[in-house]
């Protein structure tokens, strides 16, 4: 069956209508940077190519360190304004913000799938929870401000760009709603353009936001150590994760840091395999791109058939391939599983790591095949990566430690309670686990010796951002914990001596 891109959803027809919609923030062939309350063509453009296939798209205009610096500092005045704004007035500002989201919900998704490669279910849902969770807040803001005060500096946001609306642009209009003036990174790798025209409904509104793109070497300055700032929202790697950690803990900054972890799931003395099985094709939403992924089963040997039984139907069902691509032009987008991952190196990467840990003993146990993927004729695939389950990946491996960002699962066997907890912990923390256990006393006694935040009994868990607190153990989390009102107190000043639960250097004290 040859299939074509559905009319209508091209990146061209997505451009054309961001100019439309925002032509104070697009111009031609780019998108602008937004500080000082203005937009402007400042900044180096990069070329770019969209994951889907290849095909050229916006890219970031990046900026030097000087001009991100002038750039914060406009920020602060912003801040010292906005701080003052009475409530009602800020909640009314992002109450129209979010009205002007959920009107512009399909091109904010359209632009998800081109930029980062989300299938459309996966982008809409992003741009709905950004929408429905800051609501949440603005609808129930009073209570959690009660004996508070904004910081006395901007927040200042670097995320991944996995989910540029759910986490990112949440992020901003919560700290904005809450008394603050905001400064956001885009992120190097994709979502330029959804954020900027998320940005821009924003800043129509008044809300105080600073939009700028640049590489972390020339911006970190600016956006972690800069005196101005008054506290660091940091979603990402350990790598750079740590940098961040080292430069906030030396200053004494109010954080928020969430990083990767090797998130498992572990199966032991279980005889209903019927949830676990259900579960499974949720479990590679977007190829497992996301920090709640869970790429690592730890299984009880003599329940291994079982397993498998289980797992490997519903892997070999997943439905992987070009996000726009119908049969025919009035068929609805397509219900994939996930599309490509966020680039041709990722791509490239995962896969050597793969072939590297076969060639160290790895056992290949399900291997994906182009041929079942939803494809146009003719399109370049580089940034795909089909499914893939190893068993027993070596010590040596990458995959035996650290969480891959992709559809890739590995497999770890054991005997015993002992080499179970080991084996789940082998990440130094983590923000999510799940046990599967029939017995509730086994997993009420098991549970706590998983170093994971949220640890569920046979059911993922999730980051959650309402009335939920969310953290992580170990080298996944520093700083602040945040979920429902502690995402407020994080970036809101309390009573004198006021400590917020969290991950914190040697237990230090948030200034």
């Amino acid at each position: 069956m040859n299939l074509v891109r559905k009319p209508g959803t091209g990146w061209d027809d997505a451009w054309t209508r961001c100019l439309a919609v925002a032509p104070e923030a697009f111009r031609d062939d780019r998108v602008l940077n937004l500080w000082a309350a203005g937009w402007r063509p400042d900044g180096r453009p990069l070329p770019a190519t969209s994951p889907v296939d290849g095909s050229p798209v916006a890219g970031a205009p990046r900026l030097d360190r000087d001009t991100a610096r002038r750039a914060v500092r406009a920020c602060l005045d912003q801040h010292r304004a906005w701080r003052h704004i009475p409530l009602a007035e800020r909640r009314a500002r992002v109450a129209a913000t979010l009205d002007a989201l959920a009107e512009h919900r399909e091109l904010l998704a359209l632009l998800l799938v081109w930029e980062i490669g989300k299938p459309w279910r996966l982008a809409q849902a992003d741009v709905d929870r950004a929408v429905d969770g800051v609501r949440w807040y603005v609808d129930g803001i009073e209570p959690m401000l009660a004996g508070r005060v904004p910081l006395d500096g901007p927040v200042s946001n670097i995320a991944s760009w996995n989910y540029p609306m759910s986490v990112l642009v949440h992020a901003v209009l919560v700290q904005a709603l809450a008394g603050n003036a905001v400064v956001a990174k885009t992120p190097t790798d994709g979502g330029v353009a959804c954020l900027t025209l998320a940005v821009a409904l924003a800043a129509r509104e008044g809300l105080p936001v600073t939009l700028l793109s640049g590489s972390g070497g020339e911006l970190s300055e600016a956006l972690v150590r800069a005196p101005e700032i008054g506290c660091v929202s940091f979603v990402g790697g350990r790598d750079t994760g740590a940098a961040v950690a080292t430069a906030v803990a030396d200053l004494g900054k109010r954080h928020v840091l969430e990083q990767e972890g090797l998130n498992t799931w572990g199966i032991w003395n279980l005889t209903d395999f019927t949830a676990f099985a259900a579960a499974v094709p949720r479990l590679f939403d977007y190829g497992k791109q996301r920090c709640t992924a869970y790429p690592r089963f730890v299984v009880q040997r003599e329940l291994f058939d079982a397993f498998l039984t289980a797992y490997l139907p519903a892997v070999r069902g997943l439905r992987i391939g070009h996000p726009l691509a119908v049969a025919d032009p009035g068929d609805p987008l397509p219900e994939l599983d996930f599309g490509p991952l966020i680039n041709a190196v990722k791509a490239k990467d995962l896969t050597d790591q793969v072939a590297e840990a076969v060639d160290r003993g790895a056992v290949p146990l399900h291997r994906g095949s182009p041929a079942d993927a939803h494809f146009l004729p003719g399109q370049d695939t580089s940034s795909y990566v089909h499914p893939v389950t190893l068993l027993n990946p070596p010590p040596s491996s990458p995959l035996h430690h650290a969480e891959p960002f992709g559809p890739v699962d590995t497999i770890v066997l054991v005997d015993t309670e002992a080499e179970l907890l080991a084996a789940m912990n082998a990440s130094n923390g983590a923000l999510v686990a799940t046990l599967s256990t029939d017995d509730e006393a086994t997993f009420a006694r098991l549970a706590p010796q998983i170093r994971a935040f949220k640890v569920g009994h046979g059911k993922p868990r999730s980051r959650g951002d309402r009335d939920e607190l969310f953290g992580g153990f170990g080298a996944s989390w520093r700083g602040a914990f945040v979920g429902g009102e502690l995402l407020v107190k994080a970036v809101t000043q309390g009573p004198a001596g006021e400590r917020l639960p969290g991950n914190f250097p040697e237990y230090q004290l948030m200034p």
